[in-house]
């Protein structure tokens, strides 16, 4: 088979469909087989079955779909996905398939223009267009009643596509080289033109030839003037006018005012159970307000000369 380019030996894969007749399905296939000889192979699946089919991945090395003479073959995107799966890396898919001319429309048909994108999406590269023709009114008739379309600019387009030279899924090592580079040992030469450029000598520091500036000149009569001791001395915690020590308090408020809280402390019992005011009815037996009449939370006890003697 000259014209598909099938060579002695090869696995070629044939799918037909339900419109092309056996007798041209079968003369074919011994054209095919004639061709690859007895160490090729030749497989027959329907257009139907293949998704249902047990092909191995990259078994084929050429898969010819719609060249049964009569085939109306419409490939979908799962048949596609299924055909560049089983064909083997490097391998070539030839496809004849039912286009319209119109595009936008909602028919099962492809545009003319968007198939070698399915095929690109599909995973083949190198796809390219081979023939194309327009259908006959009895084909036109036949697929518009099979897919209830309403195209009439239909055509059969012959085109070629080929596998990645890989497999799907498959790695391999970056080869990365980071020896360092050799630093070379002699020293570059330096240009006597750049090098005078930075280079002083004695001359150059000469104060006789140089105009510098007395950093005191700088400074006028403000500048020399002392500061006041008393101003730079910072303000104690009573002279800042706050009942509050500093953080970092060296005048002595810090600790007279920790002193006046251990006497409030002391003078003030501490409740214990909180229901001390209540009377003796709610207090507790250790309560330091015990035997004294109810008061209100906050109030000064103060007891007259007949409650402190007893009855």
């Amino acid at each position: 088979m000259a014209q598909h380019k099938i060579s002695p030996g090869q696995q070629v894969a044939v799918i037909w469909d339900n419109h092309s007749s056996p007798e041209a399905l079968q003369n074919l296939v011994q054209n095919i087989q004639a061709t690859v000889g007895a160490e090729g192979h030749v497989s027959v699946e329907n257009l139907n079955q293949l998704l249902q089919s047990c092909h191995r991945e990259s078994r084929f090395d050429m898969v010819l779909s719609g060249l049964v003479p009569g085939s109306l073959t419409v490939h979908d995107a799962e048949i596609l996905a299924e055909i560049a799966r089983i064909v083997k890396p490097g391998g070539r898919v030839l496809l004849k398939e039912v286009v319209t001319a119109e595009t936008g429309n909602n028919s099962r048909l492809k545009a003319i223009t968007k198939l070698p994108a399915a095929l690109t999406l599909s995973g083949l590269v190198e796809v390219k267009e081979l023939q194309k023709e327009p259908l006959t009114s009895e084909q036109t008739q036949a697929i518009q009643k099979r897919l209830g379309s309403q195209c009439h600019e239909l055509f059969f387009v012959e085109i070629e596509g080929k596998k990645p030279n890989f497999e799907v899924g498959s790695s391999s090592q970056l080869r990365l080289s980071f020896v360092k580079k050799a630093i070379p040992s002699e020293k570059r030469a330096v240009d006597p033109s750049a090098a005078k450029l930075w280079t002083l000598s004695a001359n150059d520091t000469d104060d006789k030839d140089l105009d510098l500036l007395d950093s005191d000149e700088l400074l006028d009569s403000e500048d020399l003037k002392k500061p006041d001791p008393a101003s730079l001395k910072a303000l104690s915690c009573k002279e800042s006018g706050k009942r509050k020590a500093c953080k970092n308090c060296t005048c002595g408020l810090a600790e007279e005012l920790e002193k006046e809280n251990e006497k409030k402390n002391n003078l003030e019992p501490k409740s214990a159970c909180g229901n001390c005011y209540l009377g003796d009815a709610f207090r507790c037996a250790s309560c330091p307000y015990a035997g004294m009449p109810a008061f209100k939370p906050g109030e000064k006890i103060l007891l007259n000369d007949n409650n402190l003697h007893d009855a």
